[in-house]
């Protein structure tokens, strides 16, 4: 099994920045990719950005420049700096990580972007 816990979500104003971490306990079990997907109210869940264990990084095209995806792997956690924030951006924020077998997700942390 592994356990994601994610922090940074919040309120903040339109051309804000937030960031937001995913720290994992992955018991031994090594772990592929790690990623933030969101789910806006009425919407489809959608990949945000993923790293993979050799660093190879995916934007979505709507965050692309504005957002950044980094990992300290001595910490086993990822990070998502999120800047000039958009109130389309607002949406619950999943971290997920892939293993060889399995993908696991975080209980999720809410980013509200007021106008």
């Amino acid at each position: 099994q592994v356990q994601l816990g994610e922090a940074g979500g919040g309120l903040v104003q339109a051309g804000g920045a937030l960031r937001l971490s995913c720290a994992a306990a992955a018991n031994g079990i090594r772990i592929e990719n790690k990623g933030w997907d969101r789910q806006a109210p009425g919407k489809q869940r959608e990949m945000v950005a993923v790293i993979t264990s050799g660093g190879r990084i995916t934007y979505a095209d709507s965050v692309k420049g504005r957002f950044t995806i980094s990992r300290d792997s001595a910490k086993n956690t990822v990070y998502l700096q999120m800047s000039s924030l958009k109130p389309e951006d607002t949406a619950v924020y999943y971290c997920n990580a892939d293993t060889l077998f399995n993908t696991y997700w975080g209980q999720g942390t809410q980013v509200t972007v007021s106008s």
